[in-house]
């Protein structure tokens, strides 16, 4: 329970934990920015990582000039670029036994088929805009793997994806983090940015029961 709490109160108070870890540890901050954003779109068990707060609120820090904003913009596009391929390739690998609905432990089958709805709904789109949704951000180039897509359009939507994911959220909180009205209520503003990035994937996830159920009854 004392861990929940401090992980709400992480995810709460981010710009103030963020401004801790630079002044305690410098440029190792671009280090741990990285394997944060890398391991919460590369590995398949930790989709409960922050990734829209935490580039909004990295943002603001390059804003106040404690990071550098070119160098953390190019750290945070290849962590997202690198972590999604790693993804890709890691389905791959398992491919086999998904296919043949053997259990695997740390992939949880309700991601899979929120997944597999986007990819039937946008195709390959499916890899940029999960870019912007939590939990189908990290299971959307699983799948890609899984379902064996040509490497070479994956690679392509994965950059597109990477890149706009992190510029919208890391310039937006450069440009608009430090604004009285926003750090004020920063806390309300993270909460805001949860909500919305979980939207889609809630109503993807209402649709598709609404769906079965219509099949059962049919």
């Amino acid at each position: 329970m004392e861990y929940i709490i401090h992980f709400i109160d992480f995810f709460l108070h981010l710009d103030t934990h963020l401004k801790v870890i630079t002044n305690e540890y410098g440029l190792l901050t671009y280090l741990l920015l990285f394997a944060t954003v890398f391991s919460e779109t590369g590995l398949v068990v930790t989709p409960f990582l922050p990734g829209d707060s935490l580039i909004f609120a990295t943002g603001t820090l390059a804003a106040s000039g404690s990071l550098n904003l070119s160098t953390i913009l190019f750290v945070l596009c290849f962590a997202a670029v690198s972590g999604d391929t790693v993804n890709y390739h890691i389905g791959n690998l398992l491919r086999n036994k998904i296919v043949n609905h053997e259990d695997i432990r740390f992939v949880k089958k309700e991601h899979l088929d929120s997944t597999h709805i986007f990819f039937k709904k946008y195709g390959a789109k499916t890899i940029i805009l999960a870019r912007f949704i939590p939990i189908i951000r990290t299971f959307a180039p699983f799948v890609a793997g899984v379902g064996m897509m040509p490497y070479s359009k994956f690679i392509c939507y994965n950059v597109i994806g990477g890149a706009g994911w992190v510029s919208t959220f890391l310039l937006g909180g450069y440009f608009f983090g430090n604004l009285s009205a926003v750090k004020d209520n920063f806390s309300f503003v993270i909460l805001g940015i949860i909500f919305v990035s979980l939207l889609p994937g809630v109503i993807t996830y209402i649709q598709s029961k609404r769906d079965s159920n219509k099949e059962i009854i049919n």
